[in-house]
């Protein structure tokens, strides 16, 4: 497929939006199953696959942490009684839930053996809401977003230490962040046309780029060799931005400037997998970051709303995702 450009260049510009439209064609659909959350309207979102039989997310709009049974179709409720809309979470290998507490400024450590939680504040008030995290390499730190607050910090797992790192750009929105296998984070400016990766040494911060004033990525995701992802909200798009070039790529979704693509995953075989949320139903797209083709193309059954954050599970090959529909749903991508 001929890419749409290869150059870096731009300035800030703002954009309208459009109305929800009609879905595209599928191909090659993958198998899709959904669980109706047993909590109205709460806005289930970003779960987490522990296992086959555990999965975790949380409910945004009414403040809690649950788990899903996927075997029997079970669930299983925490209730946050300092309402915190939660926004997203993770799992570590001990089985402890952290949690990005949005409205309340705080990084939170949930442990269901106990149901004990410790809530882990800000050391500048400024950082008031914890959006995204993702553990390093050997979850000895979490990194996270803070989309209005304007930075990037940085969990120690063993300590509780805080670190927050400034974003340069007023008003960037720090959104969707992924780990490199270098170890290095990377983060999607979504008030803006850049991307940016801090070294976790110096923790110094750096911005690139995206070669469209209007562009405005939102979620992104790295290669096993490296190489950035990004799917932008604004333009319809998936680029590809090389670390070593400096250069980019893109390639017109599916559903083009309506795609409106949001939450996303990469899997084993590098390939990317994105949310469109912009029509409807909601359409999963999968694309190969090998061959540069979309491979994939499926209707999602609840017709979604919107998926906001994606979650791949490696051992079973699948991909978890919640929806505005008040839906988890899973997709088997092993076929």
């Amino acid at each position: 497929m001929r890419p749409l450009l290869v150059l870096i260049a731009g300035v800030f510009m703002s954009v309208g939006f459009a109305p929800l439209s009609a879905a595209s064609e599928e191909k090659n659909p993958v198998t899709i199953k959904e669980w109706t959350v047993p909590y109205e309207e709460s806005r289930p979102r970003d779960p987490f696959a522990v296992s086959e039989k555990e999965v975790w997310f949380v409910g945004q709009r009414s403040s809690y942490l649950a788990r899903l049974n996927p075997q029997d179709g079970s669930f299983e409720k925490h209730d946050l009684v300092d309402q915190a809309g939660p926004h997203n979470l993770i799992v570590g290998k001990d089985g402890i839930v952290w949690y990005a507490g949005n409205l309340k400024g705080y990084v939170g450590r949930f442990d269901p053996e106990n149901g004990e939680i410790e809530k882990i504040a800000m050391p500048d008030p400024a950082a008031r809401d914890p959006h995204t995290l993702v553990f390093d390499a050997d979850q000895s730190h979490i990194w996270f977003t803070v989309q209005g607050g304007n930075f990037i910090g940085r969990v120690t797992v063993a300590d509780r230490k805080v670190d927050l790192i400034p974003v340069p750009t007023p008003r960037a929105r720090p959104y969707g962040i992924r780990m490199a296998p270098d170890g290095t984070p990377w983060i999607v400016l979504f008030g803006t046309h850049k991307l940016a990766s801090v070294n976790p040494e110096s923790l110094e911060l750096t911005e690139y780029e995206i070669p469209h004033e209007d562009a405005r990525p939102r979620r992104l995701e790295i290669t096993s060799g490296g190489d950035i992802y990004y799917a932008d909200y604004v333009r319809g798009t998936v680029g590809l931005y090389d670390p070593e070039t400096r250069m980019v790529t893109e390639w017109p979704l599916p559903s083009g400037e309506k795609a409106r693509p949001y939450g996303t995953a990469i899997d084993t075989d590098d390939v990317v997998w994105i949310a469109e949320t912009g029509v409807l139903p909601n359409q999963l797209v999968g694309f190969d970051t090998k061959s540069a083709e979309f491979v994939s193309v499926t209707a999602i059954p609840s017709g979604a709303r919107s998926v906001r954050h994606m979650d791949y599970h490696a051992p079973s090959d699948t991909l978890w995702f919640g929806t505005d529909a008040n839906t988890i749903g899973r997709a088997e991508l092993g076929q």
